[in-house]
């Protein structure tokens, strides 16, 4: 399944701090970095995850993201709910039986 580049960069960030110590903060620099991405667009995303409550922002300059501390069992749907909204994943246009979807 492809996804937005939102979407995907959310997902890498994810995994790259699930794997940093918990006690630990990653600044956007280091992410937008790891990424080869801008701050200022990577910044968007982590605004989007720590609303969700998946990431927590830590301000400062030893500030920065780390998982949030339930979300260690985030899934990714999670995050794609975080980034992509609450829309369904399809759309049910060939009308079926099975298609429970309303428009």
């Amino acid at each position: 399944m492809k996804y937005s580049n939102a979407t995907n960069y959310a997902l890498h960030t994810m995994v790259h701090l699930m794997r940093v110590p918990k006690e630990n903060a990653v600044g956007v620099q280091e992410l937008a970095e790891m990424q080869k991405l801008s701050p200022t667009y990577l910044s968007k995303i982590l605004t989007k995850l720590t609303k969700a409550g998946l990431i927590e922002s830590t301000p400062g300059a030893k500030g920065g993201y780390k998982i949030a501390r339930n979300q260690t069992d985030a899934s990714f749907f999670d995050v794609i709910k975080a980034i992509e909204g609450d829309a369904n994943l399809f759309d049910c246009t060939i009308h079926h039986e099975g298609c429970l979807i309303e428009k």
